[in-house]
């Protein structure tokens, strides 16, 4: 019995609370990011300590994702509907952090004595603090398309992991000049 219990809960968690459409679970997923879930917040951990940056810079990082995530902005532009596989294309809108970080790489660049330490050497965590602090300050922003899988298994509709680079797409990181 906590067995379907745990089930049960799990399966309204994933599945956004109960709606009962692909769209409806394709927002309830967005949403958890606009609204900092724990679900979300734990994994905008494990990808911040992914990145090599000291403890000051990382909590920078950490509140520029949760600005990139709540200031996201969806609109579903396409549904299509399938007995158990559904898809659900949704344009997102988010800052544009992956142009802030190449104008930084650029930046180093043509200017990287700005980023010696006092012996004379280059020091990236200089460098990290530049790029945190242009990302923090963006307001430039960019669309990306996502198409999402929505499975329904026994009448529940789950939304399956997106790809990696929907993800990047999500944070705003999405090399768009590689597509």
């Amino acid at each position: 019995m906590k067995k379907i219990l745990i089930l049960l809960l799990i399966a309204f968690m994933i599945t956004g609370c109960g709606n009962n459409n692909a769209r409806g679970v394709v927002e309830e997923y967005l949403k958890k990011y606009k609204t900092l879930s724990s679900e979300i917040l734990v994994d905008m951990e494990k990808m911040i300590e992914k990145e090599n940056l000291n403890n000051d810079q990382k909590d920078v990082y950490r509140d520029i994702l949760k600005k990139q995530y709540k200031d996201l902005t969806y609109e579903i532009i396409e549904e299509e509907y399938d007995d158990e596989v559904s898809y659900v294309t949704v344009k997102i809108n988010v800052y544009d952090l992956y142009k802030v970080d190449r104008d930084a790489s650029i930046y180093l660049d043509n200017n990287e004595n700005e980023f010696y330490n006092e012996f004379s050497t280059y020091d990236y965590s200089k460098f990290n603090d530049y790029r945190l602090k242009k990302m923090k300050n963006t307001t430039d922003r960019v669309d990306y398309i996502i198409m999402f899988t929505v499975t329904k298994e026994k009448d529940i509709y789950i939304v399956e992991q997106p790809t990696e680079n929907d993800l990047k797409k999500i944070h705003g990181i999405f090399n768009y000049e590689l597509s």
